[in-house]
């Protein structure tokens, strides 16, 4: 089932006051989404709606802890760091049972040579599955800097969202949410299972950025998003 580009949705972003879950709840509010920040601390997410609402007229943002900003949305995004995770989705776990759920969460760690990819047995995405076996759970949005998506609202048209799922409506909404960010439908990547590789590349996207003094994406050649 193709979803219709105009279709609003109410987006809780948990993870929302973190810099990566900012930027994208301001792309999704630019884009005349309806977004909850969550929390543990419901006041420092009603703090940073206040910040994001003020960077132009009309957004729709507003906080409250994780779990009411879970239970008021009909897309979920987990924009979290790796430590704590499966306690935090766990803990959300009812909320988030029949709900499209989107994880960018990346499993990396850092030594003195850098950024890495943790090499583990399932993605973040795959242990959202696992935890919440009726959750809609997608990846997408990994490789977007948070930079990129807080300093300017022009789209980021050089860059592609990868998407990948199991379930090809709820992919199918999150492709669409892609424009929000690029100006265009994300590029379908396949099955659930390969964000264990799409993951672990954001530690060669970060080590690049360092190197060249950029914020550096991701685009696909030869494929229309569709």
């Amino acid at each position: 089932m193709t979803q219709d580009h105009d279709t609003t949705h109410t987006i809780a972003v948990v993870g929302g006051t973190g810099p990566q879950g900012r930027g994208l709840a301001y792309r999704f509010a630019l884009a005349g989404h309806q977004v909850v920040l969550g929390s543990r601390d419901a006041g420092r997410a009603s703090e940073k709606a206040e910040e994001i609402a003020a960077k132009a007229e009309g957004l729709q943002v507003s906080g409250a802890t994780n779990a009411d900003a879970v239970a008021q949305a009909d897309v979920v995004l987990l924009a979290v760091p790796w430590d704590g995770h499966a306690d935090l989705v766990s803990s959300l776990a009812d909320g988030l049972a029949d709900t499209i759920v989107i994880s960018c969460v990346n499993p990396l760690g850092f030594d003195g040579d850098g950024p890495f990819g943790l090499v583990l047995e399932e993605s973040a995405a795959q242990e959202t599955q696992r935890l919440v076996p009726t959750a809609r759970v997608v990846g997408a949005f990994h490789h977007v800097a948070a930079l990129s998506l807080w300093k300017t609202p022009d789209a980021l048209s050089h860059e592609d969202v990868l998407v990948c799922g199991d379930d090809a409506e709820a992919k199918s909404v999150v492709q669409d949410l892609a424009a929000s960010v690029t100006g265009k439908r994300g590029i379908d990547a396949g099955a659930l299972r390969l964000a264990r590789q799409l993951e672990p590349l954001t530690a060669v996207l970060i080590s690049m950025n360092k190197r060249y003094k950029t914020r550096s994406g991701v685009a696909i050649t030869g494929v229309e998003a569709g």
